[in-house]
Order: C-alpha cells, then structure tokens, then sequence
C-alpha cells in the first residue's frame, strides 16, 4: 500500500466512482453535507466525514495528513465553499500535501456555434454557475501558485455511468428526444473521471485538461442507441422550441461545442470509454447500468 491518504471534499458520484477505482491506494476520506449518504461513502471505500462550510476538528486533522486533495464542490454566489473555509489551512496546516485536483466543467468555454474548442480556447462563459467556475478555477491556480503544490483543473463534459444513464431513464419513463438542429454535447463516463484522477494523481500532474470523451452527439441520438441495445421503441422526437424545459436545462442548450481531449491525451491517459456506444455497449453487457454503487473496482490503464 502507498502513503497516499486522499481527501475528497464532495465525495458525490464522481468522488466514488474515484475510490471505487482504486481502493488499496492509501487512505481515502471524503465530505458530504448529509449524515445519510455515510454509509454509502464507506461503501466506494471512503471514510466520511461531515461538511457544510465550516471546517470541524476531525477534517482538519484529516487535512494535516493529507498527500492528495480533489475538491468537487460547486462554487456559490459567495465563492468556493472550500477555499472560504480552508484556504488558511491549505496553505499552512498541510504540511504532506503534494497535489491538488479541482473538478470543473467545459461549461467555462460558454458557446463556440458547434465548433471545436481544447485547453487553449479563451473561456467565455455564458450562464451565472459557468462564471462562477472560471473565478473557483483562477482562486485554486492561484492558491497552487502561492503554496507551490501543482494544482490540476479537469474540465469535465456530462457525466453518466451506472446509475445515471440514458438506459436507466428509459427504464423509468423520463428519456426525452429534444431535438435542437446542430446540438452537440460531449460526455464523460464516471469511470474515466476516475482514472484520469488517478493518472493525474500518480505524477502529481498540474495543468488544465478537459476529461470528455472523443464523440460529441446529438442528445436524441444517444437516447436512440439506448432504445436500440433494449429492443424498445424510442420516444418521440420534441422540437427544442416546444419543450418544456426548466430554466437550467434551457440555458445548457444554449451553449453548443465540440470539446477536445488533447491534454489529458498528451499525458499519456487512455480512455476506457472514448464514446457513448462503447460505454453503453459495456454497461448493457454488463448488466451494470442500473447500479452506481456495487460494482468491482475497474482496471485502470
């Protein structure tokens, strides 16, 4: 076992996709704001711990300790709720640590008409929680600067796995066929969040890299392929203009790339799932699409 010790802040989906990944690594701790979801994070292989703003004597011990920290908390009117309860502690009570990871979103790059954009792209961000990631991305660089630790920002595109997926949504009723002519969207599989955290991680690698897979779609065709692997007929297509959406998944729409992986590629990872069909292929095989959280730990590349 390495000396790794791991501190998540925000062990959500991804974070325990990330410990699944890669159990005998070190000690892994992780935040969450609610008390029901511990047993879940001990579950991905997580010690949990409570987090709602305030450091408490226990993630501040864990924190003395601490080699490696990912941050997967989203940023408020207020600033990131990490760095405004811990930024003091980060930088003088965290004498282990090595390397930092912030998860972000290619939401940064606002909309480029369809176009290709990769870690060079000038970041325009269109929507209040896009802009709000390009100030939590600047205040960790930052922070990274100041204390000389490498700090790695992932861009993540939309993430799906076990459990959240569009197999699972026709299951229960609410796949939609929206259909906006143009639309593309990029994905992410939790699984290659995971690993490229950990190819990161092994090389204490800084850097900004987008984490999205190599085949932006349409969103009615990947619903579509999901209805294809099931036998079922998919939903009916729904003019965009006609769709009853809510404000946030309105404004998602108006936001429209194709994301480059160049620089996560660049550092040698490899993605278990460079698109959706792969991805679906093998949760469809797999029969591991209903289920995000019993499932064995993936072999990384």
């Amino acid at each position: 076992m390495s000396e790794k010790q791991i501190f998540i802040f925000g062990a959500g989906y991804s974070g325990k996709a990330f410990a699944r990944a890669n159990r005998d690594a070190g000690t892994i701790l992780g935040t969450t704001r609610a008390p029901e979801k511990f047993e879940a994070l001990r579950q991905a292989g997580i010690q949990p711990l409570l987090f709602d703003g305030a450091l408490t004597p226990e993630i501040g011990d864990a924190l003395k300790k601490t080699t490696h920290l990912v941050v997967s908390v989203a940023p408020e009117e207020a600033g990131d709720p990490v760095l405004n309860a811990a930024c003091g502690t980060i930088a003088a009570e965290m004498p282990a640590l090595e390397w930092i990871a912030y998860l972000s979103t290619v939401g940064v790059y606002g909309d480029h008409g369809g176009g290709w954009v990769d870690e060079t792209a000038e970041c325009r961000p269109l929507s209040k929680r896009s802009m709000l990631r390009v100030a939590a991305e600047r205040d960790w660089l930052k922070l990274g600067q100041d204390i000389g630790r490498p700090v790695a920002i992932l861009r993540l595109s939309g993430i799906y796995g076990p459990g959240r997926n569009a197999l699972v949504n026709l299951e229960n009723g609410t796949a939609r066929r929206l259909v906006k002519p143009g639309q593309v969207f990029n994905r992410i599989h939790c699984d290659d969040i995971a690993g490229a955290l950990w190819h990161l991680a092994e090389g204490n690698r800084g850097g900004i890299f987008n984490v999205t897979d190599d085949l932006p779609a349409p969103p009615q065709d990947v619903v579509a392929y999901a209805a294809g692997l099931m036998g079922v007929t998919p939903p009916p297509e729904i003019p965009f203009e006609s769709a009853q959406l809510s404000p946030m998944a309105r404004s998602f729409y108006g936001e429209n790339k194709r994301v480059a992986n160049t620089a996560i590629k660049a550092a040698g990872y490899r993605f278990r799932f460079p698109d959706y069909r792969t991805a679906f292929d093998h949760m469809w095989a797999e029969g591991s699409w209903r289920d995000g959280e019993a499932r064995s730990p993936m072999k990384r590349s």
